[in-house]
């Protein structure tokens, strides 16, 4: 389907130099909250202020996680990872149930995540690149080394 905007191409192939990418990126690290841009003087409940307390050390991206409808799934992905590395086991292999339930909600709630999907997507795209080109450098440098065998003969 034709894109509306006329800036985007049918067939963006976005890419980490993409300066869109490179904006969504850069503003999740600036996301606050709204208890963080809240300037009036309500008082706090016990369960505000633990979970201020515990977002205080939190980064952008965390935060924005948590800001959508997501956060329960993100909280058991965030909680799985920890668990993993701290026993030293296989990320992918334990935590994958949770990390597909994860991008799932996440893609259902595409209006709110759209820019880690783009950056997600886009990062996918330059690994697919990087494998590609090494395995052309293998294929060449495997058909150099039989040229040269060849030559000795």
């Amino acid at each position: 389907m034709p894109s509306s905007d006329p800036k985007t191409p049918e067939e963006a192939k976005p890419s980490f130099d993409d300066p869109a990418s490179k904006e969504a990126i850069e503003s999740l690290n600036s996301t606050k909250t709204l208890e963080e841009t809240d300037q009036t003087n309500t008082p706090m409940t016990g369960n505000q202020e633990e979970e201020e307390e515990e977002e205080e050390g939190e980064c952008g991206f965390c935060l924005f996680m948590k800001g959508g409808g997501c956060k329960d799934a993100f909280v058991a992905w965030e909680d799985c990872i920890k668990q993993v590395e701290e026993k030293n086991e296989d990320i992918v292999e334990k935590c994958f149930e949770i990390t597909s339930a994860l991008k799932l909600c996440m893609e259902a709630h595409g209006d709110y995540y759209e820019p880690i999907l783009r950056a997600e997507k886009a990062a996918e795209q330059e690994a697919v690149k990087q494998l590609e080109k090494e395995k052309e450098e293998e294929a060449a440098a495997a058909a150099q080394k039989s040229e040269s065998n060849e030559e000795e003969k």
